[in-house]
């Protein structure tokens, strides 16, 4: 098989939660660990730093792969889904695992693909883990795919766990309150590891602290030792001022748009403090996060892709996500906004239209997954809470209708699916 014959054989033969939702969702490590012993078990050949929250893990992942690396450390970076090429999910040094090795993977662990019958993500972990201790990485950053305790990334003894946020998504899967999804995440917790929590809920505090006590993990709210001080926005980037416990202020220039970046720049400035026997200075955090999009290839985390209209693909698809996306909008100026949204049948739908402004135009549309909510449902359910406007087959028949509407000084946003912002033509804004 060449390359694009193995992918394929990957998405029809294995089940795969983005198409499927929790079909594909195997609640046990046993397939993880079936698999890493037939390798060898790659994962305890390197370090790691282990990230998890129901918003934020991958911005934070980036962030912190990026400053490892300009630190002069060969690092590993494991996340999940991809967007545009399959290779996204597993790098080193910014730069995508080699055709060759997938096609020379999957070909030597198709017998126990057949015998064990894993999902398509469990598969995925495995392979990237074998890549990692080929390519003798000095640490990588492991992003979790789904909850924490029984994802199939929480077979890896990291040296520092980072749980960034708790809030409501997956719940079919996690659970029905915050303190049940945090339990989820808390899973990641490993004995005498310490562990970052980025943001400090009420609801959920406490389950964390009486994990960490029982795991005798030593466990840091970064918001109790870090606080934003100032902060101002641009298209592309945010200026960030940072004060530490000691009242000392740093300032900073991330290269992600996108408000919701003040919170997980703490959660990245705490974990890094912790890792104190990693040799990391203060211009490499400033460099690292000044190029973070160059350094790690960081895609969707409001990204402008057009000016005049001012186009953004933004991969919020959950309440708190586009929550955060909301507050981003009050901060910046534009005139009109249009919102094209599609959304996954597994997700509250009616937690996020009802947030949405009523005064925007609206395209409903969907991607070409089968988890995907038909675009005349979304367009449907959106009306119940006076949203109105037309729905599309296809995000681009989307787009193209939004940019002919809309003038120099407005603002068009996708967002409501990572798989829906995946299939966004960026040819269409040049034209």
């Amino acid at each position: 098989m060449d390359y694009q014959q193995t992918i394929e054989y990957l998405y029809n033969t294995l089940p795969m939660f983005s198409r499927v939702g929790s079909a594909a969702f195997k609640k046990d490590l046993t397939n993880t660990l079936l698999l890493c012993e037939r390798l060898d078990n790659p994962q305890k050949k390197f370090k790691s730093i282990h990230v998890a929250g129901t918003n934020g893990k991958g911005s934070v992942s980036h962030m912190l792969a990026s400053i490892f690396q300009t630190a002069g450390y060969k690092t590993g970076l494991y996340t999940s889904p991809h967007l545009y090429d399959f290779r996204e999910r597993i790098k080193t040094n910014g730069i995508m695992c080699d055709e060759e090795f997938i096609i020379d993977f999957v070909k030597r662990i198709r017998p126990a693909i057949e015998e064990v019958e894993p999902s398509f993500f469990e598969i995925t972990v495995a392979m990237a883990f074998e890549y990692f201790a080929r390519q003798k990485v000095d640490i990588a950053i492991i992003e979790v795919g789904l909850g924490g305790r029984l994802d199939s990334t929480n077979v890896v003894i990291p040296e520092l766990s980072v749980i960034t946020n708790i809030g409501w998504d997956h719940m079919n899967l996690l659970g029905n309150s915050l303190e049940e999804i945090a339990f989820e995440k808390a899973g990641i917790i490993k004995e005498n590891i310490p562990v970052v929590i980025g943001e400090k809920r009420k609801e959920t505090e406490d389950v964390f602290k009486k994990i960490a006590l029982k795991k005798q993990a030593q466990i840091f709210f970064a918001e109790e030792n870090f606080s934003v001080s100032y902060y101002h926005l641009s298209n592309e980037s945010i200026h960030i001022s940072v004060e530490d416990r000691n009242s000392t202020i740093s300032s900073y220039q991330l290269d992600l748009g996108g408000i919701y970046q003040t919170k997980n720049i703490l959660t990245v400035l705490q974990s890094i403090e912790i890792l104190r026997d990693w040799k990391i200075n203060s211009e490499n955090i400033r460099s690292a996060l000044k190029n973070v999009k160059r350094l790690t290839g960081l895609h969707g985390r409001w990204e402008v892709i057009g000016e005049q209209p001012t186009v953004v693909l933004e991969v919020a698809h959950n309440k708190d996500g586009i929550e955060q996306m909301l507050v981003h909008l009050k901060n910046i100026r534009y005139e009109k906004l249009h919102i094209i949204i599609g959304m996954v049948k597994d997700k509250d739908v009616e937690q996020v239209v009802q947030l949405l402004p009523k005064e925007a135009n609206y395209y409903f549309t969907q991607a070409h997954i089968p988890r995907a909510l038909d675009a005349a449902i979304l367009q449907s359910k959106a009306f119940e809470f006076h949203l109105k406007g037309d729905y599309f087959d296809d995000v681009n028949l989307a787009l193209q209708k939004a940019l002919g509407k809309a003038s120099q000084n407005d603002l068009v946003i996708v967002c409501g699916s990572i798989f829906l912002v995946a299939e966004v033509n960026k040819q269409l804004i040049a034209q």
